[in-house]
């Protein structure tokens, strides 16, 4: 029972992170093309970067973990938000079905991706890509209040992602 309770937990952050991914995608609707791409401090260098490298990190580990050759995709064939939000729908089909299918096999395996030296578990990479997610909401969100505007929500709290058992 513990492992079953393990996985489902990882598999809500997933969630929780394309809630609030999908969140931000909203809220940048606000902002002009010139803001989204606008240089800033931190992050991956503007929003719609940071948006991207969110969604390129998340597959590309994900692929790491499941053996499959990584697949670079070029941030200047992704320049606006509209095609930043489908690339987002497009790759969470293949992530959310290794989420939901695969995910608690072989979590002690160690995994060996080509950008890194180093091998590390299934199980830390999946925590590493949910932490990694987390730390840049924070960056929109100093971002957000630097342009005078409320942030996306971050509470995990009252997203509905737990069902109730009687």
């Amino acid at each position: 029972m513990g492992k079953f309770i393990e996985v489902f937990k990882i598999r809500k952050f997933f969630e929780y992170n394309w809630q609030i991914r999908d969140e931000w995608f909203q809220w940048c609707e606000q902002l002009s093309p010139e803001e989204l791409n606008k240089k800033r401090v931190g992050g991956a260098g503007s929003i719609l970067n940071t948006l991207f490298h969110v969604i390129d990190v998340e597959y590309s580990w994900i692929r790491g973990i499941q053996g499959k050759e990584d697949i670079v995709f070029g941030s200047n064939d992704y320049d606006t938000l509209e095609k930043i939000k489908f690339l987002s729908d497009q790759l969470r089909i293949e992530i959310r079905d290794f989420i939901n299918t695969n995910i608690d096999h072989d979590k002690d395996d160690l995994v060996s991706v080509p950008w890194d030296q180093d091998k590390y578990t299934a199980d830390e990479i999946l925590h590493h890509v949910v932490a990694h997610e987390i730390h840049h909401i924070g960056q929109l969100s100093v971002w957000s209040r630097e342009l005078n505007l409320v942030p996306v929500q971050a509470n995990f709290i009252g997203r509905k992602l737990y069902f109730k058992l009687d």
